[in-house]
Parts: C-alpha cells; structure tokens; sequence
C-alpha cells in the first residue's frame, strides 16, 4: 500500500492519504495530551517522538510536529504505522461503533440563523477546510459572532486567521445577514 503526503498551509501539519477510507463517523481531532485514547492508530501515531496531535478526516490523516522537527526524520515512521495497521486487514480507522463525543455547543432550540450557517460550513467552508487537512466546526452565535473551532492542519496555522477572516468570515456575511464577525477559540 502507497501512503501519499501533501503538505498543507501548516509548516507543522502533514496531511497523510491512505487511499482508504479513515472515519466513518466524521472529522476528529486527538492530541499527545489526551488520556483513554481508544484508536489504536492514534496511539500509535502519538507515541512516535516529535508527533503532538493527529486529525482523522473521511480519507486522510493530518499529523502535527513539534516545531523544531524536520518532516523527514518523522514522515516514514507515521507511514509505516499507518500501513501496518490497514496491512492488518482494518478498513477504517474510526467505525461507526466508536460513540463520537458530540463537542458542538448549540442552543437548545432549534435556530434558523444557526442552521444556515452550519449549512454553509458543511456546504461551502468545510471541503476547502478538508483539502488542505482540517476541519472546522461550529461553537456558537451570539450578537452577531460566530465562534468556530479550527481542527487539525487549520488549528495553530499561520495563515488561519487569513482563512478565518477573508474566507469563513466573507462567506458566512455574505450568505447570511445576521453574521456581522467570525472569530475562532
């Protein structure tokens, strides 16, 4: 199995293509931080030296390096622990049997404004998002700001505040009047 990179806007991210599917449940996000990780790719990825987040998307995986790391002394060993997992005869990294943690905070009532915006994420915003190894999410809308979270390559990139304000922010005004600013946590 051929495992291809490409490199995102992120110096620090490395966007790795399987070939294969990787969630069935949707985009997330695990960092060397986190306790119970129960993906045993995410574990794996995360024990390498130098590895400090790892994004699992429809069809790739995003990887993040500390910053003082080259991408070549890292890069064949995530390969070689992403081949021996699907070389196990695994389909998909994240099944539909793992319970995803639902970390959108929306208000308890249906909301219109809140449904148009996520209908121009999940339409305009999200796939461009996922091509360069990210994701983007929806966090809440009060007074006219909309808070989204930035995910995988998109979290702690240089030019996310570019793509925060001149792309989401642009899109979201445009499509949708009550939004007067976008801001990310």
């Amino acid at each position: 199995m051929i495992v291809e990179t490409e490199h995102t806007p992120n110096p620090n991210t490395l966007k790795f293509l399987p070939g294969k599917k990787v969630s069935d449940i949707g985009p997330l996000e695990f960092k060397k931080s986190d306790k119970n990780i129960k993906i045993s790719l995410a574990n794996k990825i995360l024990s390498l030296e130098g590895t400090v987040m790892v994004f699992f998307g429809k069809d790739f995986i995003t990887v993040k390096k500390e910053q003082n790391l080259n991408w070549e002394d890292l890069k064949h060993g995530i390969i070689s622990e992403i081949n021996d997992y699907y070389s196990k005869g695994n389909d998909v990294v994240v099944s539909k049997s793992i319970t995803k943690i639902k970390s959108d905070s929306t208000t308890d009532k249906p909301n219109k404004v809140i449904e148009k915006i996520n209908e121009v994420l999940d339409s305009k915003i999200r796939p461009a998002v996922a091509r360069d190894g990210g994701d983007i999410t929806f966090k809440s809308f009060n007074d006219g700001v909309v808070t989204v979270e930035l995910k995988g390559s998109c979290s702690g990139c240089p030019s996310s505040i570019m793509t925060l304000k001149q792309g989401v922010q642009n899109l979201l005004c445009h499509y949708i009047p009550e939004v007067k600013k976008v801001e990310a946590v």
